[in-house]
């Protein structure tokens, strides 16, 4: 595996250490982190309710549609 390295403050080293577990690597704490974000994110996408019409007005505004 490559590596790299990153630079962060000590203040953020510490905050991502405070998320790892016994013997985690910095990098396992940053992709567990990251595949943790994206899952939220996902849900964040498919649960947003913007623009959207609940079923009952949906049925209501097609029965108006059908009615003209």
């Amino acid at each position: 595996m490559e590596t790299t390295t990153i630079a962060v403050t000590k203040e953020v080293r510490d905050k991502i250490n405070e998320f790892g577990m016994r013997g985690e690597t910095f990098s396992d704490i940053l992709e567990r982190l990251l595949k943790s974000a994206n899952q939220r994110l996902l849900q964040d996408i498919l649960m947003n309710n913007d623009g959207c019409v609940s079923a009952k007005d949906a049925l209501e505004r097609a029965k108006k549609k059908w009615q003209k």
